[in-house]
């Protein structure tokens, strides 16, 4: 089995809990899906296929997230999401490549979006928890909302989760990928200007880890409003049957 059927297993079987939803929950989510799709509720689609669509919907842009980040380059690859210098090296970052240190600073840079890649895949299973605790008023948030309105759920329920698991992942990953290493050889070989620059030490592990957050939000973002908006985008019958009625 490939990484990419590994990654959308975990985060589909974990999606799979929503199943036991109670009835009387699943029934108002039927009359927000009227209402969202401009009709009522005996014209909404059944209320099987409105949380099966959306929970499938969910999955997929997760899993397209975790898998696009979480593979060589999917950080480093991306303007879009690529982890920049520490905003106190920035400072320094062109008198120091002047001095000849372009190549370790590249290669510092570089093991900073290396660690961040390597932690994306360990999250999969909160996104399943997030959707599991779904009340009717998010979804109607998400159901009615704009394009990256179930990404927000996300940020908003599975944010806290994400960046603490992400914490010791990171941390072990940038020990593995030698970010603390790259950091202490650059501090070394231009240490006087970088204190003469008011550069102090920065929490690698914190940086990362919140870049690496960010970006996994930014992905999931792009992903769901490519649902919403391109009927292509919608790769199963069940997706185009349910985001179809939107529009």
């Amino acid at each position: 089995m490939n990484r990419k059927l590994l990654i959308a297993a975990a985060v589909s079987s974990v999606l799979s809990g929503c199943a036991g939803m109670d009835q009387a929950t699943m029934n108002q989510m039927v009359q927000i899906a009227g209402q969202a799709y401009g009709g009522s509720a005996s014209n909404a689609l059944a209320e099987s296929e409105i949380v099966a669509g959306l929970r499938e919907a969910l999955a997929q842009g997760t899993t397209s997230a975790i898998t696009t980040l979480g593979r060589s380059n999917g950080f480093w690859g991306n303007p879009a999401v690529r982890i920049p210098l520490p905003e106190q090296l920035r400072k320094v970052e062109q008198a120091m490549r002047a001095a000849g240190l372009g190549g370790q600073i590249d290669e510092f840079q570089l093991t900073l979006n290396r660690a961040a890649e390597k932690a994306v895949p360990e999250v999969a299973d909160i996104f399943g928890n997030a959707v599991r605790e779904m009340s009717v008023a998010d979804a109607r948030g998400i159901l009615g909302g704009g394009q990256d309105a179930a990404t927000q759920y996300f940020r908003r329920t599975a944010g806290d989760a994400i960046q603490a698991r992400f914490v010791p992942i990171v941390q072990s990953a940038t020990q593995k990928v030698g970010v603390t290493q790259q950091y202490k050889t650059l501090m070394s070989s231009y240490g006087p200007l970088l204190q003469l620059a008011g550069v102090k030490d920065t929490d690698l592990d914190a940086y990362v880890t919140g870049k690496a957050v960010d970006g996994l939000f930014y992905s999931i973002a792009a992903e769901e409003a490519r649902i919403r908006r391109d009927p292509r985008a919608r790769t199963t019958e069940l997706l185009r049957k349910v985001f179809g009625s939107q529009g």
